[in-house]
């Protein structure tokens, strides 16, 4: 693994009225099966895992990740643009709240068995590779 942290770090705005300023802290190059760990001030961690075929995202959605108190949300923004969520337990207010000024749509949640499920079962049965 190697880090390089910009100094000073590399800020822009994002958001629809651009009012939220994200500041770039550190790249992290990987090599393949190394893995880094955020963790939050409460504790909750998110693990990135580089693998020889590209990236594990997200640790098990269903799972781990939820273990560590975040759940996976599937959102679309007014530009058709999709992202994944990891929200926080408990920072579920603050979200809506975001959704709401951003205009950001909810496709679905993916932090549960039934969730999980039910759009495997709208996309049809998992294959192994193609």
């Amino acid at each position: 693994m190697e880090l390089t942290k910009p100094d000073p770090p590399r800020t822009y705005k994002v958001g629809t009225a651009d009012a939220i300023t994200i500041k770039d802290c550190a790249s992290i190059e990987l090599k393949p099966n190394e893995q880094v760990t955020f963790v939050t001030e409460q504790g909750s961690e998110y693990d990135v895992a580089r693998t020889e075929f590209g990236y594990y995202a997200t640790p098990s959605l269903n799972s781990r990740l939820c273990k560590q108190g975040l759940k996976a949300l599937l959102v679309k923004n007014q530009r058709g643009r999709f992202y994944i969520l990891l929200v926080e337990d408990g920072k579920e207010d603050v979200l809506n709240q975001y959704l709401e000024r951003e205009q950001i749509k909810i496709i679905c949640w993916m932090d549960n068995d039934e969730a999980l499920s039910e759009i495997e079962n709208r996309l049809g049965k998992a294959t192994f590779g193609k």
